[in-house]
């Protein structure tokens, strides 16, 4: 029996017919809402035509004005970020952009235990007596209300430049940049945190013929935009296809060492190498400790420092590997004790490490497609960390509990908040009561979208190099899913240091295929004959060689 629920997404009434394209790549843009004649062109060539004018951000005109001033006169310039991937690279990228163009500019990063998530008046007050006059915020402000009425009192002018959910009133600065505004001309579109600082710098360079810049800088926005798994449509498709370009040819000093620490090469990295291996090393700095490491990584000019800062992220990222497993298995053990038919699941203690609770709720929940909380509990307040399913709108429900709240931010499936450990009770009586009222009768098992159901003898020839015009892949713009039939088992072994993945060799139509099932290693009895598959395709680099191979998803003994 399949562990998930595999559901076919609706083939095409009329399938499209574009000379020179496979009728497979047609179904697989159909099925990503790409069916015009001109939609097809422009996504397959992934070029500038994707970008939105940044003057359709909301304040932008204003952020700009002020920002232009600043860089005429000279004054300190602040750029205040978030301590994951996406606020390091927003803060690199305005700081190394602003300093190109002349300016005054220095990185606020706050420290995640010593300082907490956000705008802290106590930084502000430093950056002031630093002789700061403008500060302007990455990937974070949106929610700092009452942090930037302090700052406006201190003499500093704020410009938020922000991605996340804001709330029903906006904090009073002297521009708000997010396309998530209800006013917002662009809501359409979803950005990173990296995204909205560069459209800043596209907006303060429109028109100066320094449009190189830009372009240098789009390897940061690409790491932080698949870092923060932001949708690879619209401006960041283009974003991250020219980014990922960049990081090949990579002339950072620190990506090239981190590379090396990894045993990557340059030359074969795409989305999927961001998601898995350098997002991970840049966002261990911040959840274990400074991410002025990671920051540092992405500026440095000296070899020396860069391989050092690399050895000492590869370090980081052991350990965040290490405490991420360790309270997998605590938290798991706690769900399943306290039951698992809940709708939404929490769980906590006074030792869960913060830095990682986001990362082992995303795990949960998966894992039990439920949304997840996980609680850092303390004498006087409690810390929480919660991921969600795309059913239940996280941060809604954060909205309707904010009564009990310190503070609180994030997105529809991804936030974390403080609360006073007096409210935890109230507060997890009424986000419960919020999930049974929203998930009733839902069908909630896990489920792969897949894009079609094809013999594997489809997969011959060009078809693959076809199915990579699709590329870069993430969210948004998955990988493509397939189901075949009846494939039998030629071989099957366990692999890994620990056989916690299972290699198979499947045949059809007399053709045998290498399979890998990663983390699939414990579900090798369940393996048959004969096996329905559900797979992604992807190229098993080896040895120098290139070969074609299944990654699956899922798999079932025939019926």
């Amino acid at each position: 029996m399949s562990r998930t629920f595999w559901r076919l997404l609706t083939p095409a009434e009329r399938p499209i017919n574009i000379p020179g394209v496979h009728p497979l790549l047609a179904q697989l843009l159909c099925n990503r809402g790409i069916s015009e004649p001109s939609q097809i062109e422009t996504f397959l060539n992934a070029d500038s035509r994707l970008e939105a004018d940044p003057f359709l951000l909301p304040d932008m005109h204003q952020a700009v004005s002020r920002t232009y001033q600043a860089l005429l006169t000279g004054e300190e310039i602040a750029i205040y970020g978030d301590f994951d991937a996406d606020g390091i690279t927003a803060t690199a990228l305005l700081v190394q952009g602003l300093s190109a163009l002349g300016g005054k500019v220095i990185p606020y990063i706050p420290h995640r235990y010593r300082e907490g998530y956000g705008l802290q008046v106590a930084a502000l007050e430093k950056l002031r007596k630093q002789g700061v006059s403008l500060v302007i915020t990455v990937d974070t402000g949106i929610t700092a209300i009452a942090e930037i009425q302090k700052a406006r009192k201190m003499g500093l002018d704020i410009i938020v430049t922000d991605h996340h959910l804001p709330l029903a009133s906006l904090p009073p600065a002297l521009a708000v940049v997010n396309h998530k505004r209800s006013d917002s001309a662009c809501q359409s579109t979803e950005l990173a945190g990296v995204g909205v600082a560069f459209k800043l710098l596209q907006a303060l360079l429109k028109g100066s013929g320094r449009e190189d810049l830009l372009n240098r800088l789009l390897d940061l926005v690409a790491l932080g935009t698949v870092t923060d798994m932001i949708p690879l449509t619209g401006d960041n498709r283009y974003w991250v296809k020219r980014g990922l370009e960049l990081i090949n040819n990579t002339e950072r000093l620190g990506l090239q060492e981190m590379m090396r620490c990894a045993s990557l090469k340059p030359g074969n990295l795409d989305a999927e190498s961001i998601s898995w291996t350098l997002g991970p090393r840049l966002n261990s700095a911040g959840r274990l400790d400074d991410a002025a490491t990671s920051y540092q990584l992405l500026l440095t000019q000296d070899r020396q420092e860069a391989a050092s800062l690399a050895s000492e992220l590869e370090e980081k990222n052991a350990k965040r590997q290490r405490l991420t497993s360790e309270l997998l298995e605590r938290a798991r053990e706690d769900i399943i004790a306290a039951g698992t038919g809940f709708p939404l699941l929490m769980t906590g203690d006074e030792s869960y490490p913060t830095g990682v609770m986001g990362l082992v709720a995303g795990r949960l929940s998966e894992e039990f497609y439920r949304p997840v909380i996980l609680f850092k509990f303390g004498p006087e307040t409690c810390r929480g960390s919660g991921r969600s399913i795309p059913e239940f709108n996280l941060m809604a429900a954060l909205k309707d509990c904010r009564d009990l709240l310190t503070n609180f931010g994030g997105h529809t499936k991804a936030a974390g908040f403080t609360v006073p450990t007096a409210n935890l009770t109230q507060l997890q009586k009424r986000l419960l009561n919020l999930a049974q009222t929203q998930l009733a009768g839902l069908d909630l098992r896990p489920h792969i979208d897949i894009d079609a159901e094809v013999p594997l003898s489809v997969f011959a020839g060009e078809t693959f190099k076809q199915i990579q015009r699709l590329a870069p892949f993430g969210s948004g713009n998955p990988l493509p899913a397939f189901v075949s039939r009846h494939v039998e088992i030629v071989d099957r072994r366990q692999i890994g240091s620990q056989c916690e993945h299972l290699g198979l060799k499947l045949k059809q139509e007399g053709i045998v295929w290498n399979a890998i099932g990663f983390r699939f290693g414990n579900r090798a009895q369940e393996t048959a004959a004969y096996l329905d598959i559900a797979y992604n395709l992807d190229v098993d680099r080896w040895n120098g060689g290139e070969r074609l191979r299944l990654k699956l998803l899922d798999f079932a003994p025939c019926d």
